[in-house]
């Protein structure tokens, strides 16, 4: 099921592993195996990777990377092929995420004598980064009934869908707000009407999707494989500048319209 119709769909420079994410899907569509052992492929999948950082090989380090990134897309199409989403998966696949950007930035900072109040700044701004990105694209998916298991504010513990436990729900709904909540409250407080404005165009999303995770383990692998892993922290840390830039884009040119535009355009479809 499409998140977006056709006319509000960008290029995600972050899903790129998405057309081999449908193939895995697919394949397992008919037999046992559930989202949440994909997810946990890709969690193994990530250790792993740390693993080959510490240990220096950087080009299986990448691959393992690229495929943590393939298979958290996986579990997101297996559950929408085998029509059970869940928020036992949404929470397990957040939170397993952020321990593991955790992890890719400390096994950076120890081969690398990196300065660790840089690399404690640099994970903050990868994860902005990402909450950013996150914050619009949920907001839009929203504006046209898109995918409801993930939310604009995550405020409320949901009740348990079918097929799952309202335990497993409480617990991991309560480490996603210890984990994220501070991320979200500070993105929203720099742009708490963004759910107000325009419809945010396809150009403007594709630029923000370079804050998607799997856009920002690619820059992540690919200047391992170029050698340039004392870079990775300091990169991260100068890009989370573009945060302030891309909500000063969003509030300038796509702020909610004014009382009287409002009225202006109250027959009028604006496109993005």
């Amino acid at each position: 099921m499409s998140k977006l119709p056709k006319e509000n769909k960008f290029v995600d420079l972050s899903d790129y592993g998405r057309p081999i994410a449908k193939v895995i899907a697919n394949s397992l569509k008919n037999t046992a195996v559930t989202p949440i052992h994909v997810t946990i492929g890709f969690i193994i999948s990530g250790f792993i990777a740390i693993y080959c950082i510490i240990q220096g090989y950087y080009w299986l380090a990448a691959c393992f990377l690229i495929m943590k990134s393939i298979l958290d897309a996986a579990d997101g199409e297996l559950a929408r092929v085998k029509q059970k989403p869940s928020y036992t998966g949404r929470y397990l696949d957040s939170v397993a995420d952020i321990l593991l950007n955790a992890l890719f930035f400390i096994s950076i900072w120890y081969i690398t004598n990196t300065n660790i109040w840089i690399c404690l700044l640099a994970f903050i701004g990868f994860q902005l980064q990402g909450t950013l990105y996150n914050y619009y694209y949920v907001i839009l998916r929203n504006k046209f009934d898109g995918d409801t298991t993930s939310r604009v504010f995550e405020n409320k513990t949901p009740i348990a869908l079918e097929g799952e436990m309202q335990k497993y729900v409480n617990i991991l709904f309560g480490l996603y707000k210890l984990f994220y909540g501070a991320f979200d409250k500070t993105i929203y407080a720099l742009d708490s009407n963004a759910d107000k404005g325009k419809v945010l165009p396809n150009w403007f999303m594709t630029s923000v999707s370079t804050f998607g995770l799997g856009f920002q383990l690619l820059i992540f692998a690919v200047l391992l494989v170029l050698d340039l892993k004392a870079i990775i922290l300091p990169f991260f840390l100068v890009y989370t500048l573009m945060v302030f830039v891309f909500i000063g884009i969003r509030k300038f040119f796509f702020q909610e319209p004014k009382e009287k535009d409002k009225k202006h355009n109250t027959t009028m479809h604006i496109k993005p």
